[in-house]
C-alpha cells in the first residue's frame, strides 16, 4: 500500500512495529475497512483457485491476513492501555466487520475442502510435524466455527459470534468505567491509620490528580480507589473497619448497577455460547471449549479440581479458625467474627506476626530498575540470552513504557518487547497480560521477521523522587508475564502458525509464566534483584528466610479460591441452562457452598467483573491456571532434582527448558513438549508439595 492516503494513516504503514506514536481514533475506521475489503478480495481469489499445498494455501492465508491482524491487534492493544470514548466508538464501528471477515475464513467451504485434500493427499507426509499439526488444528477450528453449517443454522451462528464480540468489548469497558468511576476521598488521619507511607503517598497522588492540589502523604486528603495498587494494600492495612467494608462492597459490586450493569450481558453471553455449542452438536460450551485444549475432557478437569479441593478445603478451614483466634486475641474482642473485609487485614497482621516482616519492609529492596536487571540476568544464566534497553528505538503509547531488545549468545538480535509496568486507572484496564505483536516469520525471500511482544502490568507507579517500589507479589507478576513473553520471543519454530504461543493449547500456555515465578524464591536470583534502592544493601538473610517460609502461608485459602473460580466457570459453561430454574447468581451461591469457607455476601456480584471468562480467553478455561500449574511445578522440579545450588546443572537444565518448552511453541502437543523436557508425564504431586498441601 503506497498511495498517499495509505501513507497518511499509520495503521496502513508497512513496517516492523505499530506506530503507537501516531495512531489516533480517527485512523481506525478508514484503515480497518480498507484492510477488511482487501482481505475479502484476496479471499475471493484464494477460494476461486489455488493448489492444495502448504505454501499455496496455509502460508498464503497467513500472508494475506497479516495486514489486518497487525492493524487490528494495535487497535485492540490501545483499547486496553489508552482507552478513550473516541477510540471505543471507532472500535465498535468496525468490530462487526472484522469479526465477519475472520469468520468467513473459518467457514470457507472451498478452503476447508482444499485443506482436507492436503491432509489426505500424498504431500501431507512430506510436511514436518508442526505443519501437520497446524493443518489438523485449522480443520478442527473450522469445524468448531461452523464450516459445516448451512442456511438458518449458519446465519444464527454468525450472528451469535458477532454479538459475542460486541458483548465482550462492552463487558470490559463497563469494568474499566466502574473501577475508575468509584473514588472515596478521606481527610481525617484516623481514616488512614495503619496505612504504610507508600500507600499514603499513592492515595495523596490520586487526590492531587483529582484536583486536591495541596494533598500530601502526611496530611492528606487521600483518595481511595478500586485500582489494584491502592485497593489491595488498603484492605490489608487500613484499621478503619467501616471504610474497609465500604471499599469491599464497592469492589464486589463493580459493573453491577445502572448503565454499566454487566449481569444482563453475562446472561446473554452464556445464552449465545450455549446456542453456538448446540448448533455444532456439542452438549455445552465447555465441551466446545475443551475440544481445542490439552485436558482430555470435562471429567479430567473435574478430577483435578476435586483433588485440589480435597487437599485445600480442610487447610482453608483450619486457616480461618487460626486467623479468627489470632484476631480475637490481638483485638481484645473474644466474640469477634471475621467478615470478608476483615480477612485481608487480619491475614496481613498474622503474617507479620508469624514471619516478622511487612510488605513495607520489602518494598525498598524491590525497585523496578534493579528488579529488571536481576530478571534479565536470570534469563541470561538460564537461557543464554541478553536483554538490553532500547528506549527511543520504537514508538510508545505512554511516556512510562519501555522498549527492550533480546539478543542470543552470539550477540544477534532475535526478538524485542515493550514493557508497560504501571497502573493508570483512568485509561488502562486492570490485571497483567502478554500479547504477541509480531510472530517469528521467515519471509519468502529468506529474511526473518523477529518476534515482538507486549508485556503489560499494573504495579505501583513511582511516587515523588523514588522509583517504583514493588510489593513482592508485583515482582512475581512481572516474572509471570516475562515467562509468557519468553515463550513467544525464544521460539525457533519456522512457521508463524505454530511459533511461540500460537497453537499452544490454552490450558498449557501458563506453564512458562508460572514456572518463572519460582525463581523469585531462589536466593542467587534474589541477590541479583533485591537491593535497597537508596543504600544498595542486599536483602538480609533473615528477610529472605521469612519470604520463603511465608510462601505457603494460607495456601489452602488461595488454592480453594482458584478452585472456586474454576468450578463456577466450568458450571456456567457446562451445567447451567439459560432457560433453567437456576439463575447465574443461583449458580454462584451453589458453587460457593462447597468452595468457600466464608460465603459471599448476598449482594456479591464478582461475576460482573470476571473479565477472564466474559471478556478474555478463559471461558470454560479458567481451570487452565491450575492445570498449567501442575506442569510448571513439575518443570521447576527438574531444577530441584538437578541441584539449585549447582550452577552448571542449573544452566544445563535451563538450556533444555529453552530448547523444549520455550522453543517448540505449538509445533508439538504440550504433553510431548513436557515429556521432551522432563522425560516423563507430569504429576500433580509436585504442585501439592510446593504449596504445602501434599
Amino acid at each position: 500500500m503506497t498511495t498517499a492516503a495509505s501513507d497518511a494513516n499509520p495503521l496502513l504503514l508497512a513496517g516492523w512495529l505499530p506506530r503507537y506514536d501516531l495512531i489516533q481514533p480517527e485512523h481506525v475506521v478508514p484503515a480497518i475497512r480498507q484492510l477488511v475489503a482487501a482481505l475479502a478480495a484476496d479471499l475471493d481469489a484464494l477460494e476461486a483457485a489455488g493448489p492444495a499445498t502448504w505454501d499455496g494455501l496455509v502460508a498464503r492465508l497467513t500472508v494475506l491476513s497479516q495486514p489486518l491482524n497487525d492493524a487490528w491487534g494495535a487497535v485492540n492493544h490501545l483499547t486496553g492501555v489508552k482507552n478513550t470514548p473516541e477510540l471505543r466508538a471507532a472500535h465498535e464501528a468496525v468490530q462487526g466487520e472484522v469479526v465477519a471477515v475472520y469468520m468467513r475464513i473459518g467457514q470457507s467451504r472451498p478452503l476447508y475442502e482444499r485443506l482436507c485434500a492436503l491432509r489426505d493427499g500424498p504431500d501431507f507426509a512430506k510436511l514436518d510435524g508442526g505443519q501437520r499439526r497446524v493443518v489438523a488444528g485449522i480443520l478442527r477450528d473450522a469445524e468448531l466455527s461452523g464450516v459445516g453449517l448451512d442456511g438458518v443454522a449458519k446465519a444464527r451462528f454468525q450472528a451469535a459470534a458477532m454479538e459475542l464480540a460486541e458483548l465482550s468489548t462492552r463487558f470490559s469497558n463497563h469494568v474499566l468505567d466502574a473501577t475508575k468511576g468509584f473514588s472515596l476521598t478521606v481527610s481525617h488521619p484516623s481514616q488512614v491509620e495503619g496505612c504504610p507511607p507508600s500507600l499514603r503517598a499513592a492515595m495523596a497522588a490520586g487526590a492531587c490528580a483529582a484536583g486536591e492540589t495541596a494533598a500530601t502523604p502526611e496530611a492528606g486528603p487521600w483518595r481511595v480507589s478500586l485500582d489494584g495498587p491502592v485497593f489491595g494494600p488498603f484492605m490489608e492495612h487500613c484499621r478503619d473497619r467501616e471504610l474497609r467494608a465500604q471499599l469491599y462492597r464497592a469492589f464486589i459490586t463493580r459493573a453491577a448497577t445502572g448503565e454499566a450493569d454487566n449481569l444482563p450481558l453475562i446472561e446473554r453471553i452464556l445464552r449465545l455460547r450455549h446456542q453456538q455449542a448446540r448448533v455444532l452438536g456439542k452438549a455445552s460450551y465447555a465441551e466446545l471449549s475443551l475440544a481445542s485444549k490439552m485436558a482430555p475432557g470435562i471429567a479430567a478437569v473435574h478430577g483435578l479440581l476435586d483433588e485440589l479441593r480435597r487437599a485445600a478445603r480442610p487447610k482453608a478451614t483450619a486457616e480461618l479458625a487460626d486467623l479468627t483466634a489470632f484476631a480475637r486475641q490481638t483485638s481484645g474482642e473474644p466474640a469477634l467474627e471475621l467478615a470478608l473485609w476483615d480477612v485481608p487485614f487480619w491475614a496481613e497482621r498474622l503474617r507479620e506476626s508469624r514471619f516478622a516482616y511487612t510488605d513495607e519492609e520489602l518494598r525498598p529492596y524491590f525497585a523496578l530498575p534493579r528488579v529488571l536487571d536481576g530478571m534479565f540476568a536470570l534469563a541470561q544464566r538460564l537461557f543464554g540470552i541478553t536483554v538490553r534497553a532500547a528506549d527511543g528505538e520504537a514508538p510508545v503509547w505512554h511516556e512510562s513504557v519501555r522498549f527492550f531488545r533480546v539478543a542470543d549468545a552470539d550477540g544477534r538480535d532475535i526478538a524485542a518487547f515493550w514493557l508497560d509496568p504501571y497502573s493508570r486507572p483512568a485509561d488502562k484496564r486492570g490485571g497483567a497480560w502478554m500479547d504477541n505483536v509480531v510472530d517469528r516469520t521467515i519471509r519468502p525471500d529468506g529474511s526473518l521477521r523477529l518476534p515482538v511482544a507486549h508485556l503489560v502490568c499494573n504495579q505501583t507507579p513511582p511516587v515523588g523522587d523514588a522509583p517504583s517500589l514493588m510489593t513482592f507479589r508485583e515482582v512475581e507478576t512481572l516474572f509471570h508475564e516475562f515467562g509468557h513473553g519468553l515463550q513467544h520471543l525464544l521460539t525457533r519454530v519456522p512457521h508463524p502458525e505454530c511459533a511461540g504461543i500460537n497453537r499452544v493449547e490454552w490450558d498449557a500456555v501458563e506453564l512458562p509464566s508460572q514456572f518463572m515465578e519460582n525463581w523469585c524464591y531462589h536466593r542467587p536470583t534474589l541477590d541479583g534483584l533485591a537491593r535497597h534502592w537508596q543504600t544498595g544493601v542486599a536483602l538480609p538473610d533473615d528477610l529472605y528466610r521469612k519470604i520463603v517460609a511465608a510462601r505457603t502461608y494460607r495456601a489452602g485459602s488461595t488454592t480453594l479460591r482458584q478452585v472456586y473460580f474454576s468450578t463456577i466457570d466450568l458450571d456456567l459453561h457446562h451445567s447451567y441452562r439459560p432457560d433453567g430454574e437456576e439463575s447465574v447468581l443461583d449458580v454462584q451461591r451453589r458453587i460457593a457452598a462447597d468452595n468457600t469457607i466464608l460465603p459471599p455476601l448476598p449482594d456479591d456480584r464478582f461475576l460482573c467483573s470476571f473479565s477472564h471468562i466474559f471478556a478474555g480467553g478463559y471461558a470454560a478455561g479458567y481451570y487452565s491456571y491450575k492445570w498449567a500449574e501442575v506442569l510448571s511445578a513439575d518443570a521447576f522440579g527438574a531444577f530441584i532434582d538437578a541441584g539449585l545450588d549447582d550452577p552448571a546443572a542449573v544452566v544445563a537444565t535451563g538450556r533444555r527448558f529453552r530448547d523444549t518448552v520455550l522453543s517448540l511453541g505449538g509445533s508439538q502437543h504440550p504433553l510431548e513438549v513436557f515429556k521432551a523436557f522432563r522425560g516423563r508425564e507430569p504429576s500433580v504431586r509436585a504442585l501439592l508439595e510446593a504449596t504445602g498441601l501434599g
